[in-house]
């Protein structure tokens, strides 16, 4: 972390304080990080966890959403929430000055937020016009459609909005039971990084969470479901100007022994101009107007794949020369170039994500959620460097024999005979 020292404690009611002194520039980077992501949605609320982060900033008991923009915005401060997959967010950036205004406004708005009723009512609108837009976008569409044949009913079948019947469902009193569940010191996780003394910023943290209290009930248990891939061929006839091909597998979680092997081979396959996808089937053959890979770092199984956006008329095509690439990673290892190569660009972009206060403020509290520790920033370089090429193809073996096939376009492109593909 740039060579600067992290400062860990973890109060008496268990929140976790992550603090690192960055004198270069008057600019304090706050992350309030809660354990209460997407993954604790139950199914018939899917996009409880959004709506909570829409409306968390639009009131408290004490101050109205106004009052609370004008706050924020008359000392030119950033103050906002998210809803991620495994974490619920709380982000803020101010001056050093005015750090301590904003920050207890922060904690005024995750411990006591009202959820007025008419905001409730304006984000549900806002949420469910978002999700009718997303069923217009064949990327979207695609997506979609392959993480609900990848993981059935586990949470991250669905789209951080939800779908449109669990919003339509949701009530004020969702959020209310939501928030008294899951919004709790131990589940908490506060990351600082700036112009600040880690004294100061403790000192800071005390007065505001000091006197948070544990309740009594402990933190639900959950039984998720296991992700289970069914139905491994999706189609979604669409008027659009280009056909959408997807392939996808599940992949390991963060913890697994085969996370770095799998961040390398996405890195290989679709990361950037001189990727393999890119070079093979752009460059090459002309196949793709876009193309890449994603696997993204998850605390539960996560998805690897490969898409591409192409003319309706290479459809086939197109899914046979995606298909081919991942096959060859499993049949033929990487050249001791092609591997450094990977490896260099992984780290060097690894190395882009930590350069500012609020990037590192992210990265530290996101290792502390995901259970990683604060070593982790050190030992993923080690880790990747550690891997060889027989890992990255003993791994794409391990969990990429069948893949989910999503394709979205039009219905002459899309609707051909899976056998022969």
């Amino acid at each position: 972390m740039n060579e600067r020292t992290v400062h860990r404690t973890v109060l008496n009611n268990g929140i976790v304080v992550l603090v690192v002194e960055n004198p270069t520039a008057d600019i304090v980077a706050a992350r309030i990080f809660n354990r209460a992501g997407q993954w604790v949605e139950p199914w018939a609320k899917a996009g409880l966890t959004h709506l909570a982060s829409a409306v968390l900033t639009k009131g408290t008991a004490q101050r109205s959403s106004r009052e609370i923009a004008e706050a924020v915005e008359s000392v030119g401060a950033a103050l906002s929430a998210e809803a991620n997959p495994d974490y619920f967010l709380l982000s803020l950036k101010t001056v050093s000055s005015d750090f301590a205004a904003i920050f207890s406004l922060a904690a005024e708005l995750l411990r006591y937020p009202a959820f007025p009723v008419e905001e409730v009512e304006l984000e549900r609108k806002l949420t469910l016009q978002a999700i009718r837009s997303q069923r217009e976008q064949p990327f979207a569409v695609a997506f979609d459609q392959l993480r609900q044949a990848l993981y059935a009913k586990h949470p991250y079948a669905l789209s951080g909005l939800g779908n449109t019947e669990g919003v339509q469902a949701l009530t004020h009193e969702d959020l209310k039971q939501y928030h008294a569940t899951w919004f709790r010191p131990d589940q908490t996780v506060i990351s600082i990084v700036g112009r600040i003394t880690p004294e100061v910023a403790l000192a800071q943290v005390e007065a505001v969470f000091g006197d948070w209290q544990v309740p009594a009930e402990p933190v639900p248990t959950l039984q998720l479901s296991q992700p289970k891939p069914q139905n491994r061929w999706q189609v979604t006839p669409q008027d659009t100007q280009q056909s959408i091909v997807m392939l996808g597998y599940l992949a390991p979680p963060v913890r697994s022994p085969d996370f770095c092997a799998f961040k390398l081979a996405s890195t290989y396959l679709g990361n950037g101009l001189s990727s393999r996808l890119f070079v093979e089937l752009r460059e090459k053959r002309g196949l793709a107007y876009e193309v890449s890979a994603f696997y993204p770092t998850r605390l539960e199984p996560s998805q690897f794949g490969t898409y591409m956006g192409t003319a309706p008329s290479n459809t086939e095509i197109a899914l046979d020369g995606l298909r081919s690439e991942v096959e060859r990673l499993a049949e033929q290892p990487l050249s001791p170039e092609e591997l450094q190569a990977a490896r260099s660009k992984l780290l060097g972009q690894y190395a882009l994500g930590k350069q500012t206060n609020a990037q590192i403020a992210q990265v530290l509290g996101w290792y502390e959620v995901l259970g990683l520790g604060l070593s982790y920033d050190e030992l993923f370089p080690q880790m990747i460097e550690a891997v060889t090429a027989a890992d990255i193809q003993a791994a794409v073996q391990r969990y990429c024999q069948s893949p989910v096939v999503s394709l979205v376009g039009p219905a002459a492109a899309v609707e051909f005979n899976q056998a022969t593909a």
